[in-house]
């Protein structure tokens, strides 16, 4: 095992210094996926053929969201070959999300399937790359994923379908080997609805096995932790790591969904100095990139795993739009550094120009390096502000950092004031929930006013509304621990791949929130 590790170590050092192949790499995929989607009813009726070029896809098919398809993955699910993607589709993922709009249902066909192994693979083969060492292949694989329990979809009779968490259908498709050599935390395990009844039966199992990777979001790694370390989370500042105490061999985190920055320093202070954190990015629709460098250089695009990736400016979008805005969309050749994009995928999964509702930024196109910066749908915009929620959480982050301020979850909603012109105004109020521990607690007012200032630096149309006046001084309000895990808890959302939005331009989050805070104002 640990010998073909470095043979294919050695293979993908050589490929990533290899220059200009990510553009190539997407020429064929696209050829390949049209010849595909050329065989299927829905690509008949868009006009796709074989033999199309970019420009003439870019002109003919139209960008979609899930509502579109929806009627022909119903028809998937109910039996029907050749609609989305050629052949029958017995499998859908469920999207969990972030609770901002409806359960998604999307294909997971044999050949997305094989893509996602393929780029699970070469997101852990670029971590050897950057570490120079195969070690983590001495240990077992620990996945904080959701349920593996599938669901009979019962309107799909008489065709038997099922549905389920993606990491569930992933990991059922596991070839025996890594079954047997790697993965954690086993079938049975996997199976269970109940995230607490869940998480105290990887407890049982892990502390006795050797370690060596934990993939899951940051908050549910975390969550694993204050349940392994001795004390639990009673003074986790001084309690000894994870690889100090119970996996001498842990070196590696794998972490996706939400940015690592405001759970960095209690991670590495839970789980050992020495580990290394690896970065991934994927989505139900398919796996977009993986960490190949340092962290500030953003994650590499997965060109040539299967998927092919286009970009609509945020300058164009318009969710009412949206059909009418295929021309605008540009390939992997058309993106610019610093600009924000709407992700757009053609996919094995029988997605073609799917609105995927992620957003991006190029910090390089070569290599073509990339960042999420937040959802469509999410942006702080009810004053007209445009605020994502990657600067929301940079400049929470830049104000608790130096103050040793551990943040464990927030969210960001418009306070509106009554105004004579008609016109919306407000404030910010952020919920903002910390770590108990600190030796110097912050106050509310006093944490408003620097991340105000914060916000102001990081976002020029905040601070013109700001300067204008047309937004007022935000409010912070400090919540007692458990407020989030109890509004989580209370949507089912608790556990496994779920994450709370970060912001919303409505209070519909905020709302429920009063409900439960108290506050330390």
């Amino acid at each position: 095992m640990v010998l073909g590790a470095r043979l294919q170590t050695a293979r993908t050092a050589l490929r990533l210094r290899q220059k200009k192949t990510a553009v190539p790499a997407q020429q064929r995929t696209f050829r390949r996926l049209l010849r595909s989607f050329a065989k299927t009813a829905f690509g008949r009726k868009v006009g796709v053929e074989a033999g199309l070029t970019y420009a003439q896809f870019q002109r003919r098919v139209p960008l979609h969201t899930h509502a579109d398809l929806a009627p022909y993955i119903d028809q998937m699910k109910r039996g029907a070959a050749d609609v989305l993607w050629p052949g029958k589709c017995p499998f859908y993922a469920v999207t969990p999300g972030t609770t901002d709009g409806p359960v998604k249902s999307l294909p997971v066909t044999w050949d997305l399937l094989d893509h996602f192994r393929c780029a699970t693979r070469d997101a852990l083969l670029y971590y050897c790359v950057r570490t120079g060492s195969t070690k983590v292949f001495h240990g077992r694989h620990l996945l904080l994923g959701g349920s593996n329990a599938l669901a009979l979809i019962p309107e799909a009779a008489p065709f038997t379908a099922y549905e389920g968490d993606l990491s569930s259908l992933i990991a059922l498709n596991l070839s025996k080997w890594i079954e047997h050599h790697l993965y954690e935390p086993g079938a049975d395990i996997e199976q269970l609805n109940d995230w607490s009844k869940k998480l105290d039966a990887i407890v049982a199992r892990t502390r006795r096995l050797d370690i060596s990777l934990i993939a899951g979001l940051p908050s549910w790694l975390l969550t694993l932790a204050e349940a392994l370390r001795p004390g639990g989370s009673a003074d986790p500042a001084r309690a000894p790591s994870l690889k100090q105490t119970i996996w001498p061999n842990l070196e590696c985190l794998v972490h996706s969904g939400v940015p690592l920055g405001p759970f960095q320093g209690e991670l590495r202070r839970a789980y050992g100095a020495s580990v290394h954190f690896h970065e991934i990015y994927p989505a139900a629709e398919g796996f977009i990139a993986a960490q190949d460098a340092t962290p500030i250089e953003g994650l590499r695009l997965m060109a040539d795993t299967g998927l092919f990736f286009e970009f609509l400016p945020m300058k164009y979008f318009d969710e009412d739009r949206l059909g009418t805005l295929g021309p605008a969309a540009v390939p992997l050749e058309g993106v610019k550094a610093n600009e924000d994009y709407a992700l757009v995928l053609t996919t094995p999964g029988g997605l073609c120009r799917y609105v995927t509702g992620d957003m991006v930024r190029f910090v390089s196109t070569e290599p073509p390096r990339l960042i999420y910066i937040g959802r469509t749908g999410l942006q702080l915009n009810a004053f007209g502000e445009r605020v994502i929620e990657k600067e929301l959480t940079d400049a929470l982050l830049a104000v608790c950092s130096p103050n040793g301020w551990s943040i464990t979850n927030f969210h960001v909603a418009p306070m509106f004031t009554d105004s004579l012109t008609g016109n919306n105004r407000g404030r910010h109020e952020w919920w903002i929930e910390l770590r108990p521990g600190s030796v110097q607690n912050p106050t509310g007012p006093a944490l408003a006013l620097q991340l105000d200032a914060e916000l102001k630096v990081r976002n020029a149309d905040y601070e013109v509304k700001r300067r204008s006046n047309n937004i007022e001084a935000p409010i912070a309000r400090l919540v007692m621990p458990g407020v989030f895990e109890h509004w989580m808890r209370h949507h089912g959302k608790w556990g496994g791949q779920n994450k709370l939005p970060r912001c919303r331009s409505d209070r519909t989050i905020a709302d429920e929130l009063m409900q439960l805070a108290r506050f330390n104002d």
